[in-house]
């Protein structure tokens, strides 16, 4: 069970990096846009809130893979950081769709493999 949890963890973390390079640094770039569906105007007027949006991403992905590199050595550090990290990005995750349902999609993409690490890193104690 360790090593689904480590994968899971693992995915949520890569794609929340990418999330961050897409908010953070692509924003107003054409093939971001289509992903996010917004205008070329609109991007540029929420181009600073994406931007540290990315940045909330990219400090959730770096606390999962803490907790992943501390969960061997310190278990109880790396489960709290591996829980953190995954359990925030499935809470926002469930906050997008609760806010705007046709964000499902969105959300399913953002908030799957968190759930399962979560589910996973809960089941393995």
């Amino acid at each position: 069970m360790q090593i689904v949890t480590v994968v899971l963890a693992a995915i949520a973390a890569l794609l929340h990096v990418y999330i961050f390079v897409l908010e953070s640094l692509r924003w107003t770039a054409p093939t971001t846009r289509r992903i996010f569906g917004t205008s070329a105007e609109s991007a540029e007027t929420t181009r600073e809130l994406a931007y540290n949006q990315g940045f909330y991403n990219l400090f959730l992905a770096i606390v999962t893979v803490v907790g992943l590199a501390l969960w061997g050595p310190i278990p109880a550090a790396g489960t709290a950081l591996i829980l953190a990290g995954t359990g925030s990005m499935l809470a926002a995750a469930l906050v997008l769709v609760t806010r705007d349902a046709t964000k499902t999609r969105a959300a399913m993409i953002q908030g799957t493999a968190p759930a399962l690490a979560v589910v996973s890193v809960l089941l393995t104690f």
